[in-house]
């Protein structure tokens, strides 16, 4: 899932701003490096591996390890705060977020209480490029699993790590935004994403 800021970010009007310094550009363009690296290992809409269910994790082991490292490190340079294994073509049920700026990685996840108020906010997918689409999620849940280490996790999440997750479960089973969202705006979605389904297909 991506980041509500960097969602936005592509619509300021940067007039205004202050020139930058000549070590601020760098870092910039350090910046959109990394992040167009990252988002060139994450499958993107139209890839048949994003509509496939992803199968329990059975083998806690350094490769696993590394597997989250890897996530957690993709996530961050393509500046989102979830990404499911699904979403680099690895098919287990494996995620990572960002929980109030801490790391976490759930193995095996289930929701085992969805509650709370429903909110329709706009959300944004790593894997859907700069579509946007409203969805309804509830700011309360309940998710139990397992963390890297093969223990029992369970946390209590509210708002946006609530929403971030039950988006990358969703991922999990291969469920995508445009799946979630009203039909006026899966069909304008649908619009922007099939000049690259088709670009994607040569």
């Amino acid at each position: 899932m991506e980041t509500h800021e960097h969602a936005h970010a592509h619509a300021r009007d940067d007039g205004d701003a202050p020139e930058r310094s000549e070590e601020e550009l760098q870092r910039e363009a350090e910046r959109l490096v990394r992040k167009r690296i990252a988002l060139a290992q994450i499958r993107q809409y139209g890839d048949p591996v994003l509509r496939m269910k992803a199968a329990e994790v059975e083998s806690f082991d350094e490769e696993l390890v590394r597997t989250v490292e890897r996530m957690t490190a993709l996530m961050h340079d393509a500046e989102g705060i979830g990404l499911a294994a699904t979403q680099i073509g690895i098919l287990r049920r494996l995620l990572v977020f960002s929980d109030d700026g801490e790391d976490r990685a759930l193995v095996n996840p289930v929701l085992t209480h969805v509650g709370g108020a429903a909110e329709v906010e706009e959300e944004g997918c790593l894997s859907l490029g700069q579509v946007r689409v409203p969805v309804e999620r509830r700011l309360g849940v309940t998710v139990e699993g397992k963390g890297v280490d093969g223990r029992g996790v369970r946390l209590e999440l509210e708002g946006l790590s609530a929403r971030v997750v039950q988006h990358e479960i969703d991922h999990l089973d291969g469920v995508l935004i445009v799946d979630r969202t009203d039909p006026a705006s899966r069909k304008q979605a649908l619009a922007q994403l099939r000049p690259r389904l088709l670009v994607g297909t040569r």
